[in-house]
């Protein structure tokens, strides 16, 4: 690359990405290259002029969960949409079933598997909870269609009962278990879930844990984000740990929630 050319999509005048920092993988020993479904090494990203990822490096394995805790403001929300191509000044290597995906845009990591239950949930407001549902549905990338609209209803029984309500007519839980539900309706190979409890009412809150573990189950690999680090330390096989956009902690599960570093890098 020639002195003045920069890569698409990153901030001009930017450095080029710098090596790993220590604990900025998720590799695991028992890991094989075929098992890997997401693979982002070196991501990096902007908002403007504001640098915010700083070379973070995460693997997710075929049926595996893995947690992204830090505190606010740390990137976490960043990686995310940065893997899903939402975030447009980005640099770095992402392979999504070996394929390089490094500058694809959201809709092309949909087609291949990856559903997204943003922040804030997005569902439509102005479509009914069958028509949110089935607008979505289409078969996983391998085939599969196991996840009818009577499987999800049979999991978000209280969906069932308001399949004619619109959106907008919906509680947060219940736009949650919509947002969840449409996004299992894909029949994705990964899911991410960015803050899926956030203010939302405790026994919905055990209800959206009860489906994320119903998910893992179902070998349904799953990316997770939520401000409860202990549900996540317990229900996830690998975490990330972020600070100010970097990886300080990365390693299976017991292992970090072992590290006498995270209350620090958490602030609790």
């Amino acid at each position: 690359m020639a002195p003045d050319e920069t890569p698409a999509g990153r901030a001009p005048g930017r450095p080029q990405a710098g090596p790993h920092p220590p604990g900025g993988s998720t590799d695991g020993p028992g890991r094989r290259r075929a098992d890997i479904l997401l693979d982002a090494r070196d991501i990096h990203a902007w908002y403007g002029s504001s640098h915010v990822l700083h070379g973070v490096h995460l693997q997710i394995a075929r049926g595996e969960t893995v947690g992204l805790l830090g505190r606010n403001g740390m990137g976490k929300s960043t990686l995310i949409r940065s893997l899903l191509g939402h975030v447009v000044q980005r640099d770095g290597q992402i392979h999504l079933f070996g394929r390089d995906m490094s500058r694809s845009k959201p809709h092309e990591m949909a087609r291949l598997g990856v559903a997204y239950v943003p922040e804030g949930r997005g569902i439509f407001p102005n479509l009914s909870v069958r028509e949110n549902l089935v607008m979505a549905a289409r078969p996983g990338r391998d085939g599969q269609a196991d996840w009818t609209l009577d499987r999800v209803l049979a999991t978000f029984p209280q969906l069932a009962e308001r399949l004619g309500n619109l959106g907008a007519q919906l509680s947060g839980g219940e736009q949650q278990m919509l947002s969840i539900g449409r996004a299992l309706m894909t029949h994705p190979s990964l899911v991410i879930l960015d803050e899926a409890t956030e203010g939302l009412a405790p026994l919905i809150v055990a209800d959206i844990w009860r489906v994320i573990g119903e998910i893992r189950a179902a070998g349904i690999a799953t990316l997770i984000v939520d401000r409860d680090y202990r549900k996540v330390l317990a229900r996830s096989d690998q975490v990330l740990v972020l600070q100010k956009g970097q990886a300080v902690l990365a390693g299976p599960s017991e292992t970090v929630a072992a590290d006498p570093a995270l209350a620090g890098f958490l602030g609790v």
